[in-house]
């Protein structure tokens, strides 16, 4: 036992050592040990507390998917920024010998962290204005996906192949920015379609608007419409233009289902889809030849 008691105060006496003085407070290993252990605590909890808000207390409300990460996030911030405060002062270290040390830090965020302070100042911006939201559909620096998180520093986007990209605050505000869903869920998509010259384009605009009524996905207001676009090189150009509002996050799936049925139409009602045609000119001269002998000869 007394060995015991020996060993314990040994451990004590190491532990009370001082590393350094901050101010007119003495850190010694315990109080830094202590100091860590709280600020990891406090993270914890500031992430269980976030979770908390968007996934539970705050689906009550009326606020979307976005609005609850949004405050969730900002309240996490604020228990952040408050319980590092009163740790602070918890541990013994007075904030106001912390003034020369925040100076150095800042001219070292003003050289090495600058991209950092710029994520998370773009971060704030996205959280208050909301150019972008939890579930929207984006693209953005030619990465196209949903919007599954938006933190202090970046967002994440999961592409249809099913990868997350980690995308920096900053892009969204210095970027232009393609935000699908921004103004509604429904969302109108354009189908490209080449006939021959010749074909009754009366009866091409009524299969695409028969295709477009018989598919599921694709609303019927606002209605599904056909334009004439351009006179082509090798057919006549034209669009099919339709909304929906199931498909936003599968673009492929709806223009691929829309084209296979339009290909059976044409095919069913004799409309033909051109091959690329080239005129060829031939202009007439003369071409000349050399004999055997080398002696040039001219032939027609």
């Amino acid at each position: 036992m007394q060995v015991v008691r020996e060993w314990l105060a040994r451990v004590r006496e190491i532990l009370e050592v001082p590393i350094f003085k901050l101010g007119e407070a003495q850190i010694t290993l315990w109080s830094a040990l202590y100091l860590a252990l709280l600020v990891v605590l406090l993270f914890y909890a500031s992430g269980r507390l976030r979770r908390w808000l968007a996934e539970r207390a705050l689906t009550r409300t009326r606020l979307d998917a976005g609005a609850r990460q949004a405050v969730a996030s900002l309240t996490r911030y604020a228990v952040l920024l408050l319980g590092l405060l009163v740790i602070l002062q918890t541990v013994g270290i007075d904030l106001t010998t912390l003034n020369v040390l925040a100076g150095a830090v800042g001219i070292g965020l003003g050289f090495g962290l600058q991209h950092v302070i710029s994520n998370f100042v773009s971060g704030l911006i996205i959280l208050f204005k909301r150019p972008i939201r939890v579930g929207d559909r984006i693209e953005v620096d030619e990465i196209e996906g949903d919007v599954v998180k938006i933190g202090a520093r970046s967002t994440t986007v999961l592409t249809n192949d099913g990868i997350a990209v980690i995308v920096p605050n900053s892009k969204f505000i210095t970027e232009n920015v393609v935000n699908w869903k921004y103004s509604g869920d429904a969302v109108r998509f354009r189908v490209p379609v080449g006939v021959a010259y010749g074909s009754d384009l009366r009866l091409v605009e009524r299969l695409l608007l028969e295709v477009a009524a018989q598919n599921v996905d694709v609303l019927e207001e606002p209605m599904p419409a056909v334009r004439f676009v351009a006179f082509g090189d090798s057919s006549l150009d034209l669009e099919l233009r339709v909304w929906s509002s199931t498909l936003v996050h599968r673009k492929g799936q709806l223009v691929s289902a829309l084209n296979y049925a339009i290909h059976d139409k044409f095919c069913a009602h004799g409309v033909e889809i051109p091959y690329p045609q080239r005129d060829l000119h031939i202009r007439s001269g003369t071409l000349e030849r050399h004999g055997g002998q080398g002696e040039p000869q001219t032939g027609g």
